[in-house]
């Protein structure tokens, strides 16, 4: 009896153990030290000009003062080193509440400002740009626009921008969020033409089943947070509407390639296991890849 009882203690103590460890690696190292994810996206439109033009991708910062800004500062000082030509930004800078009243909403997207200022130091050849998520519009999309243009993001919300290179031009085009109903694809198509390719930003990347039915050649996304726990065998604990049927990675549906980032902030709890936030680096290429490249390093 007394060796089980020992033998008893020793299994609580060693799971107590394990528990604990899990909880700081969850609470405390992993949500903190964003991944830089690589991937080669062969566009079969992509002019030649445009081979190895290179985007930094992040998204899902949900500013708050206690737990999003180191990983946010992590992520700046990942993607400067980088010198990408092209950054873009998938959305929800500010976390909506719960239960929202006009006074609440405008409140919460305060956050934007100071969001906005840590990710003011990213530098990128060709611009920065954004398009804004449900928690932003959720919220008060003005304002969070507004802060985002103060230190020279262009937000992009059902609009498109022609960038130029050798005579040959890409489209990057951007929409208002899909679950707060603010997404035109046709108006935000009108002006380019149907022969010249479209990288688009849509929060959403469930929206992709929309998106393929219309001339665009990559869709990044971000919105799932991965799940921001997932466990092995079973996967993520929880996704979101219009997340859950593409929550991470890089899919191949019909003409149209989709990017689904993890995130940099985390939602309802600190806290992330197995799915640790990320900075991605795409780098374009031109031509038809014979499988999906998919490389992480820490």
């Amino acid at each position: 009896m007394t060796g089980f009882s020992i033998s008893r203690r020793r299994f609580l103590g060693a799971a107590t153990a394990g528990s604990l460890a899990i909880t700081g690696d969850a609470i405390l190292l992993e949500p903190n030290h964003p991944r830089l994810v690589r991937q080669e996206i062969f566009l079969r439109r992509l002019p030649a000009s445009f081979d190895r033009m290179t985007i930094v991708q992040l998204s899902d910062f949900h500013y708050d003062p206690y737990f999003s800004i180191r990983p946010i500062e992590a992520a700046v000082r990942i993607s400067n080193e980088l010198s990408p030509d092209l950054v873009v930004l998938t959305g929800d800078f500010v976390t909506a509440p719960e239960f929202t009243t006009v006074k609440s909403a405008r409140k919460a997207a305060q956050p934007a400002a100071p969001c906005a200022q840590l990710l003011s130091s990213l530098r990128a050849r060709s611009g920065v740009f954004a398009a804004l998520g449900n928690h932003d519009e959720s919220t008060d999309a003005r304002t969070v626009t507004r802060m985002l243009s103060e230190v020279g993001f262009q937000v992009l919300r059902n609009t498109a921008v022609a960038l130029e290179r050798g005579g040959q031009r890409l489209w990057l085009a951007g929409v208002g969020d899909v679950l707060k109903r603010r997404a035109d694809l046709d108006l935000t198509l009108a002006a380019v033409p149907a022969a010249e390719p479209v990288v688009l930003l849509a929060h959403e990347p469930d929206f992709a089943d929309t998106v393929v039915r219309y001339p665009v050649d990559l869709q990044l996304s971000g919105h799932s947070h991965g799940g921001q726990v997932c466990l092995p065998l079973l996967g993520p604990l929880y996704l979101p509407k219009m997340g859950r049927k593409y929550p991470s990675g890089l899919r191949q549906l019909g003409s149209l390639v989709l990017y689904t980032n993890v995130g940099i902030g985390t939602i309802l709890f600190p806290t992330r296991w197995n799915c640790p936030p990320e900075v991605t680096l795409i780098t374009l290429r031109t031509g038809v890849a014979s499988r999906l490249i998919s490389s992480a390093h820490r």
